[in-house]
């Protein structure tokens, strides 16, 4: 029983998902889902591999979701093993997606397998969520399954997201909630000119700079009890011609504002929008909303997840809204509580990617005990 939960991480890390490809990797999941009892739907947009899966038909829903897809290896000679080859060396499992996420969906598979052995008439329904763009564009992936649902006014009521929550120990973190994320693609107009005659030209770089120091120093909001303060990042900034005697027409600016529920986006735009107004920059803005925030800060799902831990790993978790944003941000609008519990992620998106062999068979020992606490009569 031990090793269940590894031979299927294996089986899934073997196959070289690079996002948006799943490379069989769904088709493996389900073909276990349905031999369980599970209605097994897939949902395939564009370029993007998604499952549906569900068994049961009455309230309340307990979702699985997550992705099958990784981010590429990276330098192949830096990894010890081949990065699509699952190796197990001092009681970690080496393989892309290890970590992020195919270690948490064989937790889940397995998890949900040994709960339905024991309790075949459990309550409500068990489904999975599961997508192939999640480390991509995330546009036809969960965004697009969850506007399916919505269409049929099938609903999810409690959704556990197996990104790797964890910092130095299983369990350690749970997120149960994350920041919204907005991006602002500015593009600033000036004059074109030669540097020796700045009177007959407009410098952007020079026009926005005061704006720039303004948005800077802005205190946008002061957080709460569940989210830190917003915070906006100058993540790009590109203008010029590579020429040391031309003044630039344009300038681009890329900023990020990863925010609280404090605030909201309107009014983030509408602030950014009138600072540079105020300093007379003549400016248009392409807006790139990439998830509001979510928080579910209390309720069954946050309680039964926090005393599963508890129970099968003998540790207090802290439950915490850090970090970048997940596709709970998608799941989150419909009503549904969400929260985020998965292995250490120290090692994601890196060469050498690994998880504990012992946290994959304690993270299913979790996701077991929380169905058992949710789902049981």
């Amino acid at each position: 029983m031990k090793q269940d939960v590894l031979a299927l991480a294996k089986e899934l890390i073997a196959r070289p998902s690079i996002t948006p490809l799943d490379e069989g990797c769904q088709q493996l999941m389900a073909d276990r889902l349905s031999e369980c009892g599970f209605a097994i739907e897939p949902m395939i947009f564009a370029d993007t591999t998604n499952v549906w899966a569900r068994r049961g038909n009455t309230s309340p829903v307990f979702c699985f979701a997550g992705h099958t897809d990784v981010v590429p290896t990276g330098p192949v000679a830096q990894w010890h093993s081949a990065p699509f080859t699952p190796t197990v060396r001092d009681g970690m499992l080496y393989g892309r997606g290890a970590a992020d996420m195919k270690g948490s969906l064989a937790a889940m598979i397995i998890a949900t397998e040994r709960f339905i052995k024991e309790y075949p008439d459990h309550q409500g329904s068990i489904a999975f969520l599961i997508t192939s763009d999640e480390e991509g564009p995330f546009i036809n992936g969960t965004p697009k399954v969850i506007e399916t649902l919505e269409a049929r006014n099938e609903k999810i009521t409690w959704a556990l997201v197996g990104e790797p929550s964890s910092t130095t120990h299983l369990g350690d973190v749970v997120k149960n909630g994350r920041r919204g994320s907005l991006t602002a693609n500015i593009t600033v107009k000036g004059i074109q000119g030669h540097v020796a005659y700045p009177h007959l030209a407009l410098n952007p770089i020079h026009v926005m700079a005061p704006a720039i120091n303004e948005l800077v120093g802005i205190t946008w909001d002061n957080g709460n009890q569940f989210f830190p303060p917003t915070s906006m990042q100058i993540a790009n900034i590109n203008g010029g011609t590579g020429a040391s005697n031309v003044i630039p027409g344009t300038l681009e600016v890329m900023i990020n504002f990863r925010y609280s529920t404090e605030v909201t986006a309107e009014q983030l735009i509408e602030r950014l929008e009138a600072v540079l107004t105020k300093h007379g920059v003549d400016f248009s803005i392409d807006w790139v909303f990439n998830g509001l925030p979510f928080l579910t800060a209390d309720g069954p799902l946050l309680t039964a997840t926090l005393d599963a831990i508890s129970e099968v790993c003998q540790r207090q978790a802290q439950a915490l809204t850090t970090g970048g944003t997940s596709d709970g941000r998608f799941i989150a609008p419909t009503g549904a509580q969400v929260i985020e519990l998965g292995p250490v992620n120290a090692t994601i998106h890196k060469v050498n990617e690994c998880v504990n062999v012992d946290d994959l068979e304690q993270l299913a020992l979790v996701y077991q005990r929380l169905l058992e606490k949710l789902l049981c009569r």
